[in-house]
């Protein structure tokens, strides 16, 4: 059953550019969902995802997210209406938008099921997942040299710490195609699937850290993960070493060691609300 998490009013699946569907085990599946346009990047789809993004991360019964796309691309960049409008902004316009780095705040894990092209601001949100798994047919572009534009929203900061500084920058300055086994030797992706097995692939990797992953963890860890690009090796020693004591006394531990020892499946408490963290 596909739902719509949001807040405001409810569209038609056929409608809506993100569709939201419940999974069993605590997954929720997000589709981009503009097949006729390759799932192009418009305003209204970018509210509705960050909406769904952001409830998700409160929900206490979503656990993991699945990002695809609809039909043959997983998003084919900014729409060309919307991007012939973008000279045309005000700063003022720019303040209202949420920022498109806002999926790297939500503290649950966020999987790509990359089912085909990934240009542009389309291959900048999959950079902003946490773990990227792609279809064989795959096609990651950066697009933007050719455009006359820039490596935007933090592209120039986060590819490099996937792929090394040598493979960004040649990526970045010539736009050229990547393929998905190319994608992998270098560690832009962690998997590649026939395009048939993806979607059943990606969940079931998300459901994964659903059920066996302390979601208290889960969240840590990528906060640690952020902070320590931007730490020297002691610092984020030392703050491990703090987070690690801290976590000998938590439910979670109990919880982690009991189940391994009776040979069960834990029983991990959901996330507290930001509200109520």
């Amino acid at each position: 059953m596909r739902v719509q998490l949001c807040d405001g009013a409810v569209l038609p699946d056929a409608a809506s550019p993100v569709l939201a569907e419940r999974l069993p085990d605590g997954v929720l599946l997000l589709t981009l969902n503009r097949p006729a346009r390759l799932n192009a990047w418009t305003r209204e789809m970018e509210e509705l995802y960050f909406d769904h993004l952001l409830a998700a991360d409160e929900d206490p019964e979503i656990r993991a997210i699945v990002v695809t796309g609809a039909g043959r691309a997983f998003c084919a960049g900014a729409d060309m209406d919307d991007l012939a409008k973008a000279g045309e902004a005000t700063q003022a316009d720019l303040d209202a938008r949420r920022p498109q780095t806002t999926p790297l705040s939500v503290r649950k894990p966020i999987i790509a099921a990359v089912n085909g092209p990934a240009v542009g601001l389309g291959m900048v949100h999959a950079l902003y997942c946490d773990v990227r798994f792609a279809a064989t047919d795959t096609a990651f572009h950066t697009a933007f040299v050719r455009r006359g534009l820039v490596a935007e929203y933090g592209s120039a900061w986060l590819l490099p710490r996937l792929v090394g500084h040598g493979n960004a920058t040649e990526i970045l300055l010539s736009g050229r195609p990547v393929g998905a086994e190319e994608a992998l030797r270098i560690g832009l992706v962690s998997r590649v699937v026939e395009a048939d097995r993806l979607l059943d692939e990606t969940v079931a990797y998300a459901t994964m850290l659903a059920t066996q992953c302390a979601p208290s963890s889960i969240a840590t860890m990528k906060a640690q993960l952020t902070r320590a690009a931007g730490s020297t090796f002691e610092e984020a020693a030392t703050e491990a070493a703090e987070l690690m004591l801290a976590s000998f006394g938590t439910d979670d531990h109990t919880e982690g060691v009991a189940s391994f020892v009776e040979k069960r499946a834990p029983r991990f408490a959901p996330l507290p609300t930001i509200a109520g963290s």
